[in-house]
């Protein structure tokens, strides 16, 4: 697939904008988004949802964080869940979202699921 230049150089400023967070958790779906994510040079926090087996396990144990990331996939599972979560911990830590508007905006909407950011890799 052939990418614009401007949008591998956008996703790079994404990625480096991510690895400032220093006071922040990425949170995304599954093993393959943080792979994903890791392959853009991504070098942060990272927390895989479905590791916690459960919504109740993965909300009691986020409050220790200043700050959640989402990035969870646009499909309709991870719009559920992203709504799951903001009511379960929008009153206990600071959700950002904006990361996410920010790869549609990038991607002009081709990446629905993180882990297919694993296309763009390339040395962050």
């Amino acid at each position: 697939m052939n990418f614009e230049l401007d949008e591998v150089l956008n996703l790079r400023d994404f990625v480096k904008s991510l690895n400032s967070e220093h006071h922040s958790i990425i949170v995304v779906e599954g093993k393959r988004d943080e792979q994903a994510l890791q392959k853009l040079g991504f070098t942060g926090k990272i927390c895989q949802f479905h590791s916690f087996k459960g919504l109740i396990k993965f909300a009691d144990s986020m409050p220790k964080y200043k700050n959640l990331i989402l990035l969870l996939d646009s499909d309709r599972k991870g719009r559920y869940l992203t709504k799951r979560i903001i009511s379960q911990l929008q009153h206990r830590v600071s959700i950002d979202l904006s990361y996410r508007k920010q790869l549609t905006i990038i991607t002009k909407g081709r990446i629905r699921n993180v882990e297919d950011l694993a296309m763009y890799e390339f040395e962050g």
